[in-house]
């Protein structure tokens, strides 16, 4: 792993003092020592590791651990009594400090990256994935490695490939990905950017050649997320500060807002469905068979593009990365091949009994605006067919989806199925039963069980006529988080499939 060579402990304790962040540093004749591992997980320490003491769940056995290992520096908000003569690096501020610690770490890496990041309450993992197949096309093109993803479905730097728990990592992880990326010759990077990520400080000085933004609707609301919507919509729009060329959803709930923090970055680029006004404005959308078509019309003229991943309301992801394509100067033949092939794992994937009487939609929809988007989609696509929807919410956060998807689902449902969907210390039964509340308002039966297994299993066996079945939140996840455990279980693909198979072998 490539980090500067040359960093002693005191060069780390400058840094903060430059920064403003330092309150004391202790090296007992360490200060020259050069750290190989920057790390706050003590699973992780080994020989030569600066070790970030954080987070509210922190524990003073983290450090001893560590220590033992072989950590020779601590960087922490307090100082500990180790029993050794460890070198410390007291911190006004953890969160602020470990940005530019991972930064400096990897010799900001990211600067060797032309890296696309993607806001928004919704789409942004398709856009992603939409970014990413389009890059990928142009990249074959000119013979260079495929580019690096860090997405909330998994993550892939040149090193690994690895399922995602949250949706922009921690920096150490950010940055240690970049460098992986740098290292492994990647040169373009896709990076969906959380309101979180922004507001506790994960993305700090860093750049995005290209930050593109989707939407937003009330989520997040928590005491341990946002406290209210004016935190999540002034997080999500310190993004532009940050960002060389934005690109901007004039459809979205408070554009008026959003092009004003837009100013912030060096320049602005808007598209639109419903505004002619719009640097890209996307018209004459439609299904053809499993196809969906759609024209945009720029200052280079119109075009017509073509998406093979269902869902009408993925003509916005797409129009954003065109936009954001064209920005970089991708060839349009790419924009078009990759859009035209792009897939998202988890995200609309379709599955049908051999007598087409069941549809089951896999997707991450988990929110208001997802939720409203794929059920009001299901019914205009599929207007003979009845639907069904599996889900659930996380535990302990985002309150308000509760309400929302209960609501929304009891309104196009013909029955609801709710099951665990990431409780963590909450009981999946409490949960359920809060959002039960809200689909009985709407008249719309509804079934608890908590295993998704048997719920999926369940809402297949008890469909007879024309259904689509909707099955959301975790797409292909292969782990539930109880308590702080995330526990392997078969993904909601798996499940689909094998309980589609069973239909077919009874019918």
């Amino acid at each position: 792993m490539s980090q500067r060579k040359s960093d002693t402990l005191k060069t780390y304790a400058d840094l903060m003092e430059e920064c403003g962040l330092l309150v004391k540093a202790e090296f007992f004749g360490q200060e020259d020592s050069h750290p190989e591992v920057l790390t706050y997980d003590s699973r992780e320490v080994t020989k030569n590791t600066m070790f970030i003491c954080k987070g509210a769940a922190f524990k003073e056995e983290y450090l001893t651990s560590a220590v033992e290992k072989g950590a020779i520096l601590y960087i922490s908000e307090k100082e500990y009594d180790t029993g050794k003569d460890i070198p410390y690096i007291l911190v006004k501020d953890i969160r602020k400090a470990m940005a530019v610690l991972a930064d400096v770490f990897y010799g900001s890496a990211w600067k060797e990256l032309t890296v696309t990041g993607i806001g928004g309450t919704k789409g942004k993992s398709t856009s992603a994935y939409y970014m990413k197949s389009v890059v990928d096309d142009y990249m074959k093109e000119i013979g260079k490695p495929e580019s690096a993803v860090i997405s909330s479905i998994d993550i892939y730097d040149g090193v690994s490939r690895v399922e995602s728990h949250i949706t922009t990592p921690e920096a150490v992880e950010l940055q240690r990905h970049f460098r992986n990326a740098v290292d492994s010759g990647i040169t373009f990077a896709e990076m969906e950017v959380s309101s979180q990520a922004l507001k506790y400080n994960r993305v700090d000085r860093m750049r995005f050649d290209v930050g593109i933004f989707l939407n937003i609707s009330e989520d997040h609301i928590s005491p341990i997320e946002h406290p209210d919507f004016e935190d999540y919509f002034t997080s999500k729009m310190k993004m532009f500060a940050q960002t060389d060329h934005a690109v901007v959803n004039l459809d979205a709930d408070f554009s008026d807002r959003i092009l004003e923090a837009a100013r912030a970055a060096g320049d602005l680029t808007t598209f639109s469905q419903k505004d002619e006004g719009a640097d890209y404005f996307a018209y004459n959308i439609r299904k053809d068979g499993h196809e969906t078509k759609f024209s945009v019309r720029s200052k280079d003229g119109e075009e017509d593009y073509v998406l093979t991943m269902p869902g009408l309301f993925n003509v916005e992801n797409a129009v954003a990365v065109i936009a954001a394509a064209k920005i970089l100067g991708i060839p349009d033949s790419c924009i078009h091949s990759g859009l035209e092939k792009a897939r998202s794992s988890g995200r609309m994937e379709l599955y049908a009994s051999r007598d087409k009487k069941i549809i089951a939609i896999v997707d991450y929809a988990h929110n208001k605006l997802s939720f409203e988007k794929l059920f009001s989609s299901t019914k205009e696509e599929y207007p003979d067919y009845a639907i069904k929807s599996v889900f659930g919410c996380p535990g302990k956060k985002a309150y308000i989806r509760r309400k929302d998807l209960g609501t929304i689902a009891g309104q196009y449902s013909e029955k609801v199925y709710l099951a665990a969907e990431d409780p963590g210390y909450e009981p999946v039964e409490e949960i359920s039963g809060d959002i039960a509340q809200y689909v009985k308002a709407q008249n719309c039966p509804y079934v608890m069980i908590e295993d998704r297994g048997e719920a999926i299993r369940t809402a297949i066996e008890e469909s007879e006529d024309k259904t689509v079945i909707l099955v959301t939140g975790k797409g292909n996840e292969t782990r539930q988080k109880y308590g702080s455990e995330y526990i392997d279980c078969p993904s909601d693909v798996e499940y689909v499939k094998k309980y589609l198979e069973i239909y077919d072998q009874t019918h």
